[in-house]
């Protein structure tokens, strides 16, 4: 008989197959990060800008916490320099810095949002009716944006504050009435190259009403430069808001703002620097960084920046 060769007690094995480490040796498209992100790593000015806000906004909503003092509360030790105790300094009753900034923190980026947001809604639907219906509608709009287009709007806050009367409320509405003309004629040109494209015709032969035609089809694509004009008609907000109080045409004189506290250092600038300085150096951050960001919205809107994006 033949000699059966043994069967192996090992089991045979075989060539492990190469595992792919990434996705371009699978074959699979790289991923792609989020465009708003490619833009703040390209632009450090917007991320530097944004970093600024974030802070500013944290310090206005944390304040009570946050602040070491009541802003409100006096001392008998006055103009003192800054030190451990007051790292600002106090003022000319001796009330801490500090606190004072951060609450007025909080009425600056307060008002600087509430008035932009209601003079972009309010000068969206002039600039929407104008552009969409045109003729006597379109001229009665215009020429009143033209005429208010006329005055600078901080002239125009002024006098509708001095009718109005002061307090936050009365800033609120005066600031938002001065800025509508920016948002309308924005809104109005964005109509008037949107509303003859070929599915906003298509809607109206589908029996779509004007309503529906102009919040559904047209305001959506209209938005982008509404958008980057509100970003940077916050920082003239925040502006407009610390010079009529600076004028003592803002809010109650009780209030913490970074204009009262401007305004009232006029007095003490030569014998106590800190007074004008950090309240100075809080608009300028405050509003540099709003600038930045708009920046970079822009860029972030940009549809030819985007299409070479895509081709690459």
């Amino acid at each position: 008989m033949k000699n059966r060769q043994p069967r192996a007690s090992a089991a045979v094995q075989y060539p492990a197959q190469a595992v792919p480490r990434s996705r371009e040796e699978a074959g699979l498209p790289r991923r792609r990060s989020p465009r708003w992100v490619k833009v703040l790593r390209r632009d450090k000015k917007a991320l530097f800008g944004l970093l600024v806000l974030l802070g500013m906004t944290a310090s206005a909503i944390f304040a009570p916490w946050i602040a070491p003092y009541d802003p409100r509360a006096q001392e008998f030790e006055m103009l003192l320099p800054p030190s451990a105790a007051h790292p600002l300094g106090t003022d000319d009753l001796g009330r801490d810095l500090l606190s004072r900034i951060l609450y007025g923190a909080r009425i600056s980026l307060f008002v600087g949002v509430v008035t932009v947001g209601l003079a972009m809604i309010v000068g969206v639907f002039l600039g929407l009716l104008a552009g969409y219906y045109g003729g006597w509608l379109d001229s009665l709009i215009m020429r009143y944006i033209d005429l208010q287009w006329a005055f600078p709007n901080f002239i125009i806050a002024v006098y509708l504050v001095a009718i109005f009367g002061t307090g936050l409320e009365n800033v609120i509405v005066a600031v938002s009435l001065a800025f509508l003309d920016d948002f309308a004629r924005i809104a109005r040109a964005m109509v008037l190259s949107l509303r003859e494209e070929e599915y906003v015709l298509s809607a109206r032969s589908l029996g779509a009403s004007d309503l529906r035609i102009m919040g559904k089809h047209i305001l959506p694509n209209a938005l982008a430069p509404v958008i980057v004009q509100a970003t940077v008609s916050v920082s003239y907000a925040i502006l407009a808001e610390a010079g009529l109080s600076f004028l003592g045409l803002g809010v109650k004189p009780t209030t913490p703002t970074w204009g009262l506290i401007l305004s009232d250092a006029r007095t003490f600038i030569s014998r106590a620097w800190w007074l004008g300085v950090f309240p100075g150096l809080a608009i300028m951050l405050t509003v540099l960084s709003i600038n930045f960001l708009g920046d970079a919205l822009r860029d972030l809107f940009d549809v030819r920046e985007y299409r070479e994006e895509t081709k690459r």
